[in-house]
């Protein structure tokens, strides 16, 4: 038998405190965590190779309709991760973009892609 005891709205005003709090410090986590991988260019790299895998620079379209749902799908998480970026850093978003620029640009010099870290 449970103790809920629908009457009680002090214990569920604490438990719905409780409940924000930690969600909170989870939403606080998880921006401080794409604020530190964005912050060098080892991490800049992390998240452009995690952007592209995504889907976030391409059309999903495909005329299998299951595949271009899961396709949108990735690319949904894609644009959420770019989202953030714009709302947490964006002053970083273009160096990342200048980066790898620079990077595909090297590419065809004989460079193989090998970045400084």
């Amino acid at each position: 038998m449970s103790n809920y005891d629908p009457l009680d709205t002090r214990s569920q005003d604490r438990a719905k405190a409780d409940s924000d709090l930690r969600a909170k410090l989870v939403r606080e986590t998880e921006e401080a965590d794409l604020r530190w991988l964005m912050g060098s260019k080892r991490g800049r790299r992390i998240v452009w190779r995690s952007l592209d895998r995504a889907g976030v620079f391409r059309l999903s379209f495909n005329t299998n309709a299951m595949q271009m749902a899961f396709a949108e799908g990735n690319r949904n998480e894609g644009l959420r991760m770019l989202a953030q970026i714009h709302a947490l850093c964006p002053e970083l978003y273009p160096v990342m973009v200048k980066e790898q620029t620079n990077v595909n640009r090297n590419a065809d010099d004989g460079n193989n892609g090998h970045n400084d870290h």
